[in-house]
């Protein structure tokens, strides 16, 4: 992986990973990235839990993410379930 890889930046910000980064990274759907900047570079770090104290909705959700990976299934279905029964009182 030592050429670089060139990418546009589409109209919402967003830049599409390769194949080959992804699998190279282990990155896989649901995982997270921190991202920064380096002496004007932007730099992408696969990371296995968010910052303590980044409470924005993207660090919120990517931490959910994460959690339920390591969850046992029964785990997941209760949590499921309880989901499930608030979205119903919310539509009532």
């Amino acid at each position: 992986m030592g050429n670089a890889i060139y990418k546009l930046v589409d109209g919402k910000g967003r830049v599409l990973i390769p194949k080959a980064l992804r699998e190279a990274a282990n990155l896989e759907y649901g995982g997270i990235v921190r991202l920064g900047l380096a002496d004007g570079k932007v730099t992408v770090r696969r990371v296995d839990v968010i910052e303590p104290g980044d409470q924005s909705p993207e660090a919120v959700e990517a931490y959910v993410h994460a959690a339920l990976k390591t969850m046992p299934d029964s785990t997941r279905l209760q949590l499921l379930a309880e989901l499930s029964g608030l979205l119903q009182k919310k539509e009532a």
